[in-house]
């Protein structure tokens, strides 16, 4: 994936390299675009990273347990849930 970089000040690559490693590791995201720039430290940069989003799984609350699925309940529950009320926004 190609990262989108800003970079006004010309930092040198090698260092925006190693921030984008250095967040992915962090964060255990992709990075999909980052910006970049001097601070007044010289051994410092200030760094903004945006990562790729991540896409959102539906958490339900039924009967005491926080699920994302089903899949592993028995008759009983899943005719529980498919009883309940669905409210919608």
């Amino acid at each position: 994936m190609h990262v989108k970089i800003h970079n006004p000040e010309n930092i040198p690559e090698s260092v925006v390299q190693a921030a984008i490693r250095m967040m992915e590791k962090e964060e255990g995201r992709t990075v999909q675009e980052i910006s970049i720039r001097r601070t007044g430290n010289p051994d410092e940069y200030g760094i903004l990273p945006v990562f790729v989003p991540v896409p959102f799984q539906r958490i339900r609350r039924i009967t005491g347990y926080l699920v994302g699925t089903l899949d592993r309940f028995n008759d009983a529950k899943r005719a529980e849930e498919h009883d309940r009320v669905k409210h919608s926004l």
